[in-house]
Order: structure tokens, then sequence, then C-alpha cells
């Protein structure tokens, strides 16, 4: 029997690192985790770490709502990823999704979230904030490592923001590759590492700048950006020789290697503040 005087939550799992840190810090605080993992986008390593576990396909809503009762769970949040590509292609909706993604005036992630939520409210179940139990991962406002941008990188950030601003408000994406106060590439599909090599291969060697930004609503539900040690992998790999994202809205995975490893490259992160933020 469950401990009452537990918190307890669900967790929905996706890829990358963000679930497995998320799941650490509620085993180090002592917290109750059911963990739903989403099949080809989770890590088995979650399942090490989770308490209790359930593995489901991106379609099966029906299936999660189900889990979430029987589990007695009121209050679940989204952490992870799920490639749009494989929301775009590979979704096969139960009867449930069904009915949501015909209600759907735009099929965009956005709005198939959106209503996902819609729906678990319905049944008495509330997303919560994805970053809860990882706050102290949020970007800072200003400079985080040794070097600062230098006067070619702060052009080419100031332009960049502007053009990501304008993108992640109608949902085409969160981030973009920025050279000479052009833009190289927008992030789609793919993602970001994916774009970054696009960029490259597109600039005969000149330096790029990446830029993220979060999509300007007032809540974390889902949605969230992300970077990490592999960001800092391939911007090395690539010629990116800065990172601009959103203060207090943008998760840095493994933040402090991640740091260590941009001042090792020369690689330059700083946090801005976000755009005005919307409901």
């Amino acid at each position: 029997m469950a401990n009452e005087n537990k918190p307890r939550y669900g967790l929905i799992a996706g890829n990358g690192r963000f679930p497995l840190l998320a799941l650490e810090t509620a085993r180090g605080l002592g917290h109750e985790v059911v963990v739903i993992a989403i099949e080809g986008e989770a890590s088995p390593e979650v399942g090490s770490i989770a308490g209790a576990i359930h593995w489901i396909n991106i379609g099966q809503l029906g299936k999660l709502i189900d889990i979430l009762k029987e589990e007695n769970i009121r209050e679940v949040m989204m952490t992870g990823q799920v490639k749009h590509v494989s929301i775009f292609s590979s979704l096969k909706p139960d009867w449930r999704l069904l009915k949501l993604l015909t209600s759907l005036r735009e099929k965009n992630t956005s709005a198939l979230i959106g209503g996902v939520q819609r729906v678990l409210k319905e049944e008495g179940i509330e997303l919560v904030d994805s970053t809860r139990l990882l706050k102290s991962l949020l970007a800072d406002e200003g400079v985080l490592t040794k070097r600062k941008p230098n006067q070619e990188e702060e052009k080419d950030i100031r332009y960049g923001r502007r053009v990501a601003q304008v993108l992640a408000s109608v949902d085409i994406g969160q981030s973009v590759a920025i050279s000479e106060k052009a833009c190289v590439a927008v992030e789609a599909m793919e993602g970001t590492d994916a774009m970054l090599r696009r960029a490259a291969a597109l600039t005969n060697g000149k330096p790029l700048r990446l830029v993220k930004v979060s999509r300007g609503r007032a809540h974390l539900l889902f949605d969230v950006p992300v970077a990490g040690l592999s960001t800092i992998d391939t911007m090395r790999e690539t010629g990116t020789t800065a990172l601009a994202v959103d203060a207090g809205r943008t998760l840095l995975l493994d933040k402090d290697e991640m740091i260590r490893r941009a001042n090792e490259a020369g690689i330059m992160i700083a946090g801005y503040r976000p755009r005005e933020e919307k409901e």
C-alpha cells in the first residue's frame, strides 16, 4: 500500500536525460513516483530508478488515463521529449486520442498536448510543471561561462532571438542557427543536433551561433527547451561558438558539467530575459 505521507504523482517519460534526472531527484527526496514510459522514446534505464513503471505507446491516451486512475494519481508531469517526427508519422491513436484529434483545429504539438491536458483535467488529473523537480537546472540570466560573447556573437544572438521568437510563436521550432546575421537553419522535426549539422554543411566553415527560445507561455507544463552535454558536443563538431537561451525557462541538463565542457571548448553560454509571457 502506498505511503500517504509521501508526495505521490505520475511522471510521463520521453527521451533524453530529463526523465532520469527528475526520477533521481524524486528518489532522493523520498517521493513516490509512478512512471508511464513512452515506448521507443524513454530509456530502459528509467525502469531501474522508478518504483513502478508502465510502458505505453504514444497513441494510447486511454491506457494512460486508465493507469493513472488505477494508481490513484491526481498529478502528472511530462518529462523528456517525444520526437516530433514520431508524432507526425508514427502516431497510431486509440479511440480516446482519435476523438481528441478530430476535435482539434490544428494538429501541431502544442495543440495536441494542450488537448491531452484538457482531457486529463476532465478526468480529475492535473498536468503539473514539468520542471518541478529540476528548478536548479533552469538557466540563470546572464553569461554562464567564463567567456563573454564577442561583438559578432552579440549581433548574431540579437538577430537570432528575434527570428526564433517569431518561429516559436507559430509552433515551428524553438531553435535557430545563425551566422553573420543570417538565419542559416531553422529547427523543425529533426531536432537541434540535426539542425546544427545541416547548418554547418551550408556555411563552409563559418562560425555558427545557436539560439533557443521558449514558447512564451506563462507555464512550464510541456515543450520546455532543453540543452545538455550532447548539445555541447554537437556545437564543437559544427563550429558553433555560442548558445543563447531563455533564462528561467530552459533546462540545462547536467548543468555544471555542461558549463565545464563549454568552458573547455571556448563556447559561450548565456541566459537572456524571455519575452513577455502569455497563458
